[in-house]
């Protein structure tokens, strides 16, 4: 049973470590599709064509989307492994100082100089945990980093999954409905990702998602003012 809770535990927790990745790719993979698919929908009036183009811009996206989220989350990686050596060096070198400096940073978050003082000198008595305590009072270092590769996929797997929402219409109907229904079921989509990310956040769930509607409008818009120029020069 515990082996069981533990799973589920970590499921949950890479699932909330990865909100970002999850709800950055969802977002873009709509707004971004929905965007470029309406003017190509409105410019080209060519179903095949349209088609074509939405797959392709799912997945070069998608991969390249995945393919940044590794590169900026191994760099933060990088940048944080560099310091905590740098930290791990200087509480070698005069400990006697960082510990003064753990004792302003307790006060600073609100702790009594006594009690501060107290528990900057338990903690000086553990070199892990003065590092760790260092890393994430002073460094603002996140106890468990994220994992590159799991970053990758989330961000890959939420613009895919979520990308092809507004391409679905296109492969049953005309294309007249299709870009009604397009519009319609994605701005719905990311009215609706808007508001389950408040289960996160704790911010009112119709402002988080009319939010998303709004930006997908501009998008929207665009897509619109583009497809209709093209037509009219060509």
């Amino acid at each position: 049973m515990r082996s069981n809770a533990n799973f589920i535990h970590n499921q949950k927790s890479g699932l909330l470590d990865n909100i970002r990745e999850l709800v950055f790719g969802a977002q873009d993979g709509m707004v971004s599709t929905l965007g470029a698919l309406t003017g190509i929908a409105i410019g080209s009036n060519n179903q095949f064509f349209i088609i074509l183009s939405g797959f392709v811009i799912v997945t070069v996206e998608a991969v390249s989307m995945g393919i940044g989220s590794y590169i900026s989350t191994k760099s933060v990686r990088d940048i944080d492994k560099l310091k905590l050596e740098e930290e791990k060096s200087e509480l070698k070198k005069d400990p006697e100082r960082e510990k003064k400096e753990l004792v302003q940073i307790y006060v600073k978050e609100g702790w009594s100089l006594l009690l501060a003082e107290e528990m900057a000198l338990e903690v000086s008595k553990n070199q892990n945990l003065f590092l760790r305590e260092m890393a994430h009072r002073e460094l603002g270092i996140n106890k468990h980093p994220e994992l590159p590769l799991r970053s990758a996929f989330f961000m890959f797997f939420s613009y895919v999954v979520w990308g092809f929402i507004p391409v679905l219409p296109y492969l049953f109907l005309p294309i007249s409905s299709a870009i009604i229904l397009s519009i319609g079921v994605t701005l719905i989509s990311l009215f609706f990702l808007g508001s389950m990310t408040t289960k996160f956040t704790k911010r009112l769930w119709w402002k988080a998602g009319i939010e998303m509607f709004l930006i997908a409008s501009i998008a929207v818009v665009v897509g619109l003012i583009v497809g209709n120029a093209v037509n009219f020069l060509l």
